[in-house]
């Protein structure tokens, strides 16, 4: 079984910012494999299925950003999910717009909800897909450039991003990058 994140915060004052990369991803994600994500639980919303014929939850934590790892340790724990099987999709401002990078483990760099995913599952050793916002523009701060909603011409470079972040999970649990 494998837990699929998508970080992000709740509510329609976030939906469109560059820090709920995450839980735009898996709300495609969910599309294209007929999951439905809406039983609320583990301080977020959760939908089951399949993907590449493996069993899947996809969780979207309502915790807010810096307190992710709350919501993942607790659905970890319920589901019996190891960390090598908990894959999570979030911005990072260190990828260009529009790329994406996979990585099976490491630090969370400047991003504080895998800080608390890290914290709360005592490793960070499980993978990643980092979905590329670009640099913070120069005179801004990180927190209102990550706040702030992705301007509408750039929109279909970075949500077309979403579609290379679906395709990665896919890839990830094939296997293809272990």
């Amino acid at each position: 079984m494998w837990l699929i994140v998508g970080l992000g915060n709740p509510g329609l004052k976030y939906y469109k910012t560059w820090h709920n990369m995450g839980f735009l991803a898996i709300d495609l994600l969910a599309e294209k494999t007929g999951i439905t994500i809406g039983k609320s639980k583990f301080d977020g919303e959760y939908g089951k299925g399949k993907i590449e014929g493996e069993d899947v939850i996809l969780l979207k934590p309502f915790t807010y950003m810096n307190n992710s790892g709350i919501s993942v340790a607790a659905a970890a724990k319920f589901f019996k999910v190891q960390p090598s099987h908990i894959l999570v999709i979030y911005d990072d401002i260190d990828i260009a717009r529009g790329k994406i990078r996979v990585r099976t483990k490491g630090s969370a760099g400047t991003h504080n909800g895998m800080k608390s995913i890290i914290e709360h599952l005592g490793t960070n050793e499980f993978p990643r897909v980092r979905i590329g916002t670009g640099p913070v523009p120069e005179h801004w701060d990180l927190v209102d450039y990550v706040l702030s909603n992705v301007p509408e011409g750039e929109r279909k470079a970075v949500f077309d991003s979403f579609e290379l972040a679906c395709d990665a999970v896919k890839d990830y649990i094939k296997g293809k990058y272990e």
